[in-house]
């Protein structure tokens, strides 16, 4: 992983060198990183550091965060807390190089997608039917089925959202399914 560095000369009040082709013999500061000289050699800065009497700093690109799924991201937070983090991240995952990474450089968690399953029951198309699932209110733990004409645009109301996980649980892989996008839950 290459970091990018970028250079700038600073003084002792904190202010950073405004151009270095200006500051021979007179040089003019800024307290704003806008209008202060980048540079990208560390040479140049070197020289323009010594016609200035100020000195070198670094900036370097921050590191993209690693996206991680919630297990993932439940691992790296269990490390965290532990003696030895990377045994924990070792022990707990088959990802370690990427976990190890979200342990140094932080992480995002991943949105997990969801969906409204359904089953087309056949008819003619202008009679067909669907059953649609959805986790059941009264039945905990439970899928139940309506059937309807269409599939139902429900995306706000979550007992009609599956997981890709869920829909494993609940043993729905030969249905068919609808992605809910953040357009559909907003309506």
């Amino acid at each position: 992983m290459s970091e990018l560095k970028l250079y700038a000369v600073k003084n002792d009040e904190g202010k950073y060198l405004l151009d270095s082709s200006l500051s021979i013999g007179y040089p003019e500061w800024t307290k704003d990183l806008d209008d202060t000289e980048i540079f990208v050699e560390k040479a140049n800065a070197l020289t323009a550091s010594n016609s200035s009497d100020g000195h070198v700093v670094t900036f370097v690109e921050e590191p993209k965060k690693v996206v991680l799924s919630k297990t993932q991201a439940r691992i790296v937070d269990e490390a965290h807390d532990e003696r030895y983090p990377a045994n924990h991240i070792a022990f707990n995952s088959d990802h370690e190089e990427l976990l190890m990474r979200a342990f140094v450089n932080g992480y995002t968690v991943a949105k997990e997608m969801k969906y409204l399953v359904y089953k087309e029951l056949g008819g003619k198309q202008k009679n067909k039917q669907v059953a649609q699932a959805y986790r059941s209110l009264i039945y905990l733990g439970t899928v139940s089925w309506f059937l309807t004409n269409e599939v139902a645009n429900k995306s706000n109301e979550p007992f009609y959202q599956f997981t890709e996980a869920e829909i494993e649980h609940y043993g729905l892989q030969d249905c068919e399914k609808e992605e809910v996008t953040d357009d559909d839950a907003k309506k």
